[in-house]
């Protein structure tokens, strides 16, 4: 086993979406060498890791998670001595590196399925999740697709159904097959020789199937799942049978083992699930599987302090040894600038919002953008290019609002995120005000907010390795202790748009306040926290 270092452990991770970050040849779609260009800007924010979305080879169907070969670079986004000059510039700036691995499913281009859907006895025949049609010819059961509809699409050349998760395009692998497994793990270790520093693991508890094909038992009525938006009938079921099955655990021990022959290497798998509790701990507990996951609690519409102490609470009550990834924006879905909008003072808000991502404990992962304050674009319908935007519009647009191009400088074409005519996605108006240069000239702006609570943040260690006591619930408030040895750090938010009083508990004595510049900061007043609208206070206790 190669030397543990758990950089990971309170590491803040920023999450890259390739195609939108920056343009450097000119296409309208931004690549690797574009990544290159800005990673002086995140090391001067100060992360200590990017995840890259997908830059595999791929005809981008679900642009980039549809993979048709796991060891290229698309061309689109450059080559592989692209994707090295991306590890060297980032290690010499002293940031990790993480990589999606899209597991559950690949391209029904990609040569595996090609030859698995070519008959029922080639020797990939088994590599991906076939059943035979019931007697009246409809699919094995009633499992159904993320992206609407059957999860079963009929094939002509087998006569039988094939399983997909996502787009029909997206037939998913058989994990139940040792071989499909092995494959998976040689497509990980190729990219670890290559000097990556670990993965984020898509949709990784959607990898392994009920063997027995079981349907799904019906809810009644649509769940409130932030991760399904509320026309997509694939809320309707309780989600039993289809994902999240006992077997993929000792898949994630495999993974593990491979991790730990490298060093200071981490995963953080995207868990969706009926239970993202106890899944996220049964995945990252006993430090011999992930070494954190993130959900989609914290990626749906509600920011009030009783649901947040509510998801903590969860958490913390099953997931004691693992770790949580804390995610407020990403790929796929609102941007937190919008969906988590307040009345009134939304500068104090957006501050108040991101130290409390960087309380919890866990790592925090920024969306690109998140630290300019972009919020979510509106696009006409013939810009869309998400597919599954464009199958359910307009009630569900999909996820183009917040994958549009980063804003770099107001002054230029396209803000410099690209020298073409048109880009892939539109450039959002509402963003240019908000360009990353003006706000790097302007110490009062969002992103110096960002940067100085990065570099507050690395003077407590109790932050980011401690453990976590959440106080009493609250209507406004939002208040937690966290802890390490002798150290002990007192974090309390109001997330509401009143000035408030909150009650310690009897015989917590504060030593000394705590709260970095930048934040609306409360005050104590014997035994109460005085806290103003969107008010923040960090003390010692």
């Amino acid at each position: 086993m190669a030397q543990v270092n758990e950089w990971w452990r309170g590491g803040v991770i920023y999450q890259i979406y390739p195609r939108s970050f920056q343009d450097s040849n000119g296409d309208g779609i931004g690549d690797l060498a574009g990544v290159v260009q800005r990673l002086p800007y995140l090391a001067e924010l100060g992360v200590d890791a990017i995840w890259l979305s997908p830059f595999f080879q791929s005809p981008m169907k679900d642009f980039g998670y549809d993979i048709s070969d796991y060891r290229q670079v698309d061309g689109i986004f450059g080559t592989l001595a692209d994707f090295d000059a991306v590890v060297a510039k980032a290690h010499a700036l002293g940031i990790k590196v993480l990589i999606d691995q899209v597991l559950s499913h690949c391209s029904d281009q990609h040569p595996w399925f090609v030859e698995s859907r070519s008959s029922r006895d080639n020797p990939r025949a088994d590599w991906f999740v076939w059943a035979d049609p019931k007697e009246d010819g409809t699919p094995p059961n009633n499992w159904l697709s993320i992206f609407g509809g059957s999860a079963w699409q009929w094939d002509t050349r087998r006569c039988q159904y094939y399983m997909h998760n996502f787009l029909t395009s997206q037939p998913d692998l058989n994990f139940h097959n040792p071989e499909v497994q092995q494959a998976a793990l040689d497509n990980m270790q190729f990219w670890l020789d290559r000097g990556v520093d670990g993965f984020r693991l898509d949709a990784v508890n959607f990898c392994v199937h009920d063997a027995q094909l079981r349907d799904n038992p019906g809810r009644g009525s649509p769940t409130d799942d932030p991760s399904v938006n509320k026309v997509n009938p694939y809320g309707w079921q309780r989600h039993v049978y289809d994902k999240s099955q006992p077997e993929m655990l000792g898949f994630l021990r495999r993974i593990r083992s491979l991790l730990d022959q490298y060093p200071d290497l981490m995963t953080v798998g995207e868990i969706g699930d009926d239970d993202t509790a106890a899944r996220i701990a049964e995945y990252t507990g006993g430090g011999d599987k992930l070494h954190t996951a993130y959900a989609f609690d914290l990626l749906g519409p509600r920011c009030d302090a009783r649901f947040v102490h509510s998801v903590v609470e969860k958490l913390e009550a099953v997931n004691q040894d693992g770790w949580a990834c804390w995610a407020l924006s990403n790929h796929d879905c609102v941007r937190v600038a919008s969906r988590w909008k307040q009345p009134g003072d939304n500068h104090a808000w957006q501050r108040l919002v991101f130290a409390m991502q960087l309380s919890l404990r866990g790592s925090p992962c920024i969306y690109q953008g998140d630290e300019l304050g972009l919020t979510e674009a509106t696009l006409a319908v013939e810009d869309l290019q998400d597919p599954y935007g464009i199958a359910m519009w307009p009630e569900f647009v999909g996820r183009d609002g917040c994958r549009t191009p980063m804003a770099w400088d107001a002054t230029t074409a396209n803000a410099s995120f690209s020298a073409a005519a048109k880009t892939w996605l539109p450039m959002w108006p509402d963003h240019l005000p908000l360009a990353a240069r003006s706000q790097m000239a302007d110490p009062d702006s969002l992103f110096h907010f960002y940067k100085a609570m990065l570099a507050w943040r690395r003077g407590f260690e109790v932050l980011r390795t401690g453990s976590i006591e959440l106080l009493a619930e609250h209507d406004a408030v939002l208040a937690f202790v966290r802890r390490s040895g002798d150290a002990a750090l007192l974090c309390a938010f109001n997330m509401g748009s009143d000035a408030v009083r909150y009650a310690l508990p009897a015989g917590m004595q504060v030593r000394s306040v705590e709260t970095p510049s930048g934040l609306s900061s409360g005050s104590q007043d014997g035994q109460d926290l005085v806290l103003p609208p969107y008010g923040v206070l960090f003390a010692t206790l």
